[in-house]
């Protein structure tokens, strides 16, 4: 069963910034501990990831897969083209100017090729939004 999320924070920095951080797909694992490696497939011929693999942990599932993104001026998305445990996955990160920073917004919609127990995927979304919105604050905020 497809479960979906999603959570916001505001940054304060420009929307180009917070681009360039989620650009650097390579980094993810530094500040999200959901990833534990990511690698540049191919590019887009302006140098942003296109396809990318990466390696998961989340409450005790371990995931290999494959995203491809999709990038335009003030929005990110993704979605999976292959993995060991899950079916589909799409996610997007929505950027919208407010104040001097950046309001984000962060969904993602994941449904796993095993059944889970509720309780499992209650903390498994809240490790995730969590490691979405405030590790890439902090990230972008140094």
């Amino acid at each position: 069963m497809a479960v979906t999320a999603n959570k916001s924070v505001d940054i304060d920095a420009d929307a180009a910034a917070i681009m360039e951080v989620l650009a650097d797909v390579e980094g993810i694992p530094s500040w999200s501990p959901v990833h534990k490696k990511c690698e540049v497939v191919d590019r887009f011929d302006d140098g942003k990831p296109h396809h990318v693999k990466m390696n998961v942990s989340i409450i005790g599932v371990n995931d290999e897969q494959l995203v491809e993104y999709t990038w335009s001026e003030n929005e990110v998305s993704w979605t999976l083209v292959e993995s060991t445990q899950q079916k589909a996955q799409d996610g997007r990160y929505t950027l919208t100017p407010k104040g001097n920073g950046t309001h984000v917004e962060f969904e993602l919609t994941v449904d796993p090729k095993i059944p889970l127990p509720g309780f499992l995927v209650k903390k498994g979304t809240k490790t995730i939004l969590e490691a979405a919105t405030e590790g890439l604050r902090q990230q972008v905020a140094g």
